[in-house]
């Protein structure tokens, strides 16, 4: 199992045009076949007087799921292209659809390789991207007299803090990076001379801030 990988944020659009061939690109994050199914079906109904939809999708932490479609374009000339962008972007859970205005010229084998990833590039350059690292979210408990001096260094590691909660003692929750859990423990352990307890609530990919 990938310990992280690379994704996008946010949804990023693009365009190319050659000899009045429109190419309408756009990426999306997605994290399964249907959400991506059901992307480019919604994509099709929006501009459903264009003549070709053509897309690639890579998922899975490792990148080991892999799809593309030509929607009619000669073999080879547009799924492939678009998914070589993405694959050349180092991210996965990403889907990346070209819509095809015909503009009345054929443009050739090469001259639809070159729209296709021009547009599919010009998309994924404008997205976000994030790394996203196997975690965990530990639930901290700590005396209000340990309080400052554990946030001081939980600011200093660059720990990112959720909620915290105020009662007879202080519940801190964090989400930190697996690798890094026992040294974080020990810290802890350590800062408060034994007095904070710590336990485990989940684990999962979570962004983090690349350093």
């Amino acid at each position: 199992m990938a310990s992280e990988y690379l994704t996008i944020r946010d949804h990023g659009n693009g365009e190319y045009e050659e000899k009045k061939s429109r190419f309408l690109g756009e990426a999306v994050p997605v994290s399964s076949e249907e959400e991506a199914a059901a992307y480019v079906a919604g994509v099709r109904k929006k501009y459903y007087d264009a003549r070709h939809h053509c897309y690639a999708w890579i998922l899975g932490e490792g990148s080991e799921r892999k799809k593309s479609s030509d929607d009619g374009e000669p073999s080879g000339t547009a799924g492939q292209p678009i998914l070589k962008v993405i694959e050349g972007s180092g991210c996965t859970n990403v889907l990346v659809i070209v819509t095809r205005y015909f503009g009345g010229t054929l443009l050739g084998t090469g001259g639809l390789v070159r729209a296709y990833t021009q547009a599919a590039r010009a998309a994924l350059e404008n997205t976000e991207k994030v790394r996203m690292c196997l975690c965990r979210q530990l639930e901290v408990t700590v005396d209000y007299s340990a309080l400052d001096r554990l946030l001081y260094e939980l600011r200093r590691q660059e720990i990112e803090m959720g909620e915290t909660e105020y009662g007879a003692q202080v519940t801190l929750r964090l989400t930190v990076e697996s690798a890094r859990v026992e040294q974080l423990i020990n810290m802890i352990t350590a800062l408060t001379s034994g007095g904070a307890s710590v336990r485990e609530v989940s684990e999962g990919f979570f962004p983090i801030a690349a350093g």
